[in-house]
């Protein structure tokens, strides 16, 4: 797959990773994931008010010459959940690093050992990869499987 991806492609993957990504606290500490999943999904919700306020109070008090301004301030808002997404896009198709690589070849070999079906091994994970393994941890294995962990 090419480095270079479509921005479209960048958000629809960033949307995915953030679906897919567990939101446990023994993570938080160890990937930056949880923060940014946050602060986009705040964004989302927050953002196109403040930018509609933005444009509206100048608007309303008739201060037309401050509405460039406030239409920049609008774009602004608006696009930081973009960025949000784009970073998680970019991330869930970015290749582990070694350490984690290793990670996840464990975590995968306790799942399937413990009886359950995953998807085949990848020798190239990503960061999604990992993101849907340890979802699946979480769920499928017990406590004390996952201390070694965490």
């Amino acid at each position: 797959m090419s480095n270079k991806v479509s921005l479209a492609h960048s958000l629809r993957d960033g949307q995915k990773y953030m679906n897919t990504w567990p939101m446990r606290k023994e993570l938080n500490l160890l990937f930056p994931e949880q923060r940014i999943i946050k602060a986009t999904r705040f964004g989302i919700k927050a953002m196109p008010a403040i930018a509609a306020i933005s444009v509206l109070t100048q608007m309303t008090f008739n201060n037309y010459q401050a509405l460039p301004q406030s239409v920049v301030v609008a774009l602004f808002a608006i696009s930081l959940p973009l960025q949000g997404m784009w970073w998680l896009g970019n991330r869930a198709n970015k290749q582990l690093p070694p350490g984690l690589a290793g990670w996840y070849r464990e975590i995968h070999q306790k799942i399937t050992e413990s009886g359950f079906a995953l998807e085949p091994l990848k020798s190239r994970p990503r960061y999604k990869e990992l993101a849907v393994i340890l979802n699946r941890a979480f769920r499928q294995l017990d406590k004390t499987s996952l201390e070694r962990w965490f």
